[in-house]
């Protein structure tokens, strides 16, 4: 293991520690208008695609490890760190080539979504902040897989000057979450199909967002509330974490002609772009 690697995992050991005891003091409450969308919960029925605005991605990285979920990471060596801190609060991952296209991403996320529910950030890595690329609809539809949308919002929270300004809870302050139902994408989409699904869903998640902000800042009951809890899923996790390859058979059919990126995280919302163009 190299030097950088060994950093990397001793930088993890020393800040989840710190992450878990921070977002513990949160006064987080959570709105459900599908109860059996959460991975954690044993009726969950799945798997789901999760999509959340990339500013607020702390909540859920908090609240759901080793619920079965994978998440999607280039290879490049900045997020090395990053792939170390999932690992540690109990997410799966899959890391694919920033310079094949995204070939690999695509068939390392289409094999996670046979056993594991998948997360995405739909305006990441860089913008625009929350509007929503398609390559999360595409994903989903040629996997015939749910979307679940999920707006989070925090009490006065500090913000980084970045492009998402991303959002940094404040310690004891309160946090809310609005899941939606599972949104059914039909299978293998044209690309009229993936721009009217994708214009729908960033609706959807602009106004589960708006909602949990407005929540978080007014402190108001709301019914059908409770408490939102960090917690496991009752069963184990499947693990699929490793680097995919271009000889991956386990996404047969896709070709490099079905992908058109040239960054991961970016890879599925590029190659829609594309489709919608």
């Amino acid at each position: 293991m190299s030097n950088r690697a060994l950093g990397n995992r001793a930088a993890a050991a020393a800040i989840i520690p710190a992450f878990k005891a921070w977002m513990g003091t949160l006064q987080a409450r959570v709105l459900y208008e599908e109860p059996a969308v959460d991975p954690a919960f044993p009726d969950c029925e799945g798997p789901n695609l999760y999509v959340f605005w990339h500013e607020y991605i702390l909540l859920p990285f908090y609240m759901r490890g080793h619920c079965n979920l994978t998440m999607l990471l280039s290879r490049h060596r900045d997020a090395d760190l990053l792939s170390q801190a999932a690992k540690k609060m109990g997410f799966d991952f899959v890391r694919g080539s920033t310079r094949r296209g995204g070939l690999e991403a695509i068939r390392g996320m289409m094999a996670a979504g046979k056993t594991h529910h998948l997360t995405i950030t739909p305006d990441g890595p860089r913008g625009p902040r929350r509007c929503m690329a398609p390559g999360a609809i595409y994903l989903a539809s040629r996997l015939n897989m749910p979307i679940v949308a999920m707006g989070v919002g925090y009490h006065r929270p500090w913000r980084l000057k970045s492009w998402d300004r991303f959002a940094v809870p404040r310690p004891f302050s309160r946090a809310r979450t609005v899941t939606s139902r599972a949104w059914r994408i039909p299978r293998d989409l044209d690309r009229e199909g993936v721009e009217e699904y994708r214009r729908r869903l960033e609706i959807e998640l602009n106004r589960l967002t708006d909602k949990a902000e407005r929540w978080a800042s007014e402190g108001t009951h709301i019914p059908g509330e409770r408490p939102f809890r960090r917690r496991s899923a009752d069963r184990p996790p499947v693990p699929v974490s490793r680097m995919v390859t271009s000889e991956d058979e386990s996404c047969a059919g896709v070709s490099p002609s079905d992908v058109g990126c040239h960054d991961v995280l970016c890879d599925l919302h590029q190659k829609a772009r594309k489709m919608t163009a």
